[in-house]
């Protein structure tokens, strides 16, 4: 597991995700020419109410590799 702190914003916070997502997650950035802080805030934009970010990125991450 692995600890990311993100401004988003303008409130500190921290995502654990494990290794292999986070790796996924610094690829897709890559791939779209963008921070991975900057992607934590694009998925973040998508989330539910009451829903965990971690899960969130899980999930956002999992239907970008489907697509």
């Amino acid at each position: 597991m692995k600890k990311i702190s993100v401004s988003l914003s303008g409130h500190q916070t921290s995502v654990s995700l494990e290794d292999e997502f986070v790796i996924a997650l610094r690829e897709i950035a890559k791939r779209r020419q963008m921070s991975v802080a900057a992607l934590i805030a694009e998925i973040d934009d998508t989330r539910k109410l009451g829903d965990n970010l971690s899960s969130t990125i899980r999930v956002w991450i999992l239907n970008y590799f489907r697509q």
